[in-house]
């Protein structure tokens, strides 16, 4: 991806501005992401009536879950980390409904 966010916060500050509506039509979810370590954090992103919508903070009830390390995902986000790899090597955990795993890469530019 061309200019990689460079820090988590950024990723999901620039989520709404990437996001492709034509992939979320129809779509209605909520996607949990927790990222430890260094500049990690809990974000929610909302994908609803064709919107996206991104808050920090963890979800009561999301869809599903994403657990990583801040660094493996900025690296995924980057192109360095094969987002299959890193579910097969237990880098990427998901909780929840993995359909919407693997939608998640067409609803981000």
């Amino acid at each position: 991806m061309a200019d990689a966010p460079t820090s988590c916060k950024q990723a999901f500050d620039l989520m709404p501005t990437r996001f492709n509506k034509e992939a979320g039509k129809g779509l209605n979810a909520i996607y949990q992401f927790d990222l430890s370590g260094d500049g990690g954090g809990k974000w929610q992103v909302t994908i609803a009536n064709d919107q996206c919508e991104v808050k920090e903070g963890a979800h009561p009830s999301p869809n599903i879950t994403i657990s990583m390390t801040a660094q493996d995902y900025l690296d995924m986000l980057a192109g360095k980390l094969n987002g299959q790899m890193a579910f097969m090597t237990g880098k990427l955990r998901i909780a929840g409904d993995m359909g919407l795993a693997l939608k998640l890469q067409s609803l981000f530019a």
